[in-house]
């Protein structure tokens, strides 16, 4: 990604201001206010619609269309800010092991990013849906690191690390990645198959999230949880597409392709789940 990023359009949209500085607190800053306010979503997929992943289709959905998206298009522009900045930043992948802790044949579709400050490497992910980190973590094995969400740890080492986060009493381990460095090509494949093929759960199921300070937002089809801090999560049910497309643009702060577009899919995702709508 050679091209500039627009930091002004970045600023504004996560609500930034302060020192630009390429320093730990600059980076502890912007981590927790890019996914407080860009929602992580799959509406392209579902909607058969294309994932472009060069710089300025990134630009163009998530600051100008006020639009989310999933982690390549969130975690590259990250990338393209903090290089704009002067961090040095790598791009890793990972293996999804969420809900799946002993898979040992799952493909890295997932995209972290390696930042070193200072002579210390920080991992840094604002694209993991529902569980993303709120802070960058320090690539540092077996030390409870909290954040303004979860308390997380990093376990294991070269080559291979374990990203897990406690939850309750228990540790849950979200993926496993190495600190190889990978390019945009080395995404194309793995966004090729999460945006297109049948077999991709973006194509089939609608997954939005969002992490303000305090609470955690999630929708899975036509479920609505919200886990806000130091009380039980409160689930619910959404029964009609005009629920449905008031959650995602009030709650998710999403701008929303048109009603041509996304109604009919809303519909089928109501049907699947058994409302029928009077």
């Amino acid at each position: 990604m050679s091209q500039k990023v627009n930091l002004k359009a970045y600023f504004e949209r996560i609500g930034f201001a302060g020192s630009i500085a390429p320093t730990l607190a600059t980076l502890e800053t912007i981590h927790a206010l890019h996914p407080a306010a860009i929602a992580f979503e799959n509406l392209n997929p579902l909607l058969g619609l294309p994932v472009d992943l060069d710089l300025p289709s990134i630009e163009k959905k998530l600051l100008t269309e006020r639009r989310g998206g999933y982690c390549y298009e969130h975690n590259l522009l990250l990338m393209a800010v903090l290089r704009e900045l002067d961090f040095t930043v790598r791009g890793l992948a990972a293996r999804v092991l969420w809900n799946n802790p002993e898979a040992t044949d799952v493909p890295p579709h997932h995209m972290l990013l390696a930042v070193d400050i200072s002579g210390v490497t920080y991992i840094a992910d604002v694209g993991f849906g529902g569980m993303t980190l709120t802070a960058p973590l320090r690539l540092k094995a077996d030390a409870e690191q909290a954040t303004p969400h979860e308390t997380f740890r990093l376990t294991g080492g070269e080559p291979e690390w374990r990203l897990e986060a406690r939850i309750g009493e228990d540790w849950k381990v979200l993926y496993a990645f190495d600190t190889t460095e990978r390019t945009e090509a080395d995404y194309a494949p793995s966004n090729l198959f999460l945006s297109t093929d049948p077999a991709s759960a973006f194509r089939r199921e609608l997954r939005v999230a969002l992490s303000p300070s305090g609470k955690r937002l999630a929708l899975r089809n036509n479920r609505l949880t919200i886990h806000a801090e130091g009380q039980p999560a409160e689930s619910r049910l959404l029964t009609s597409v005009a629920e449905m497309r008031e959650v995602l643009s009030d709650s998710f702060g999403i701008q929303l392709p048109s009603a041509e577009q996304l109604d009919p899919q809303l519909e089928v995702i109501l049907a699947d789940a058994g409302v029928v709508e009077v």
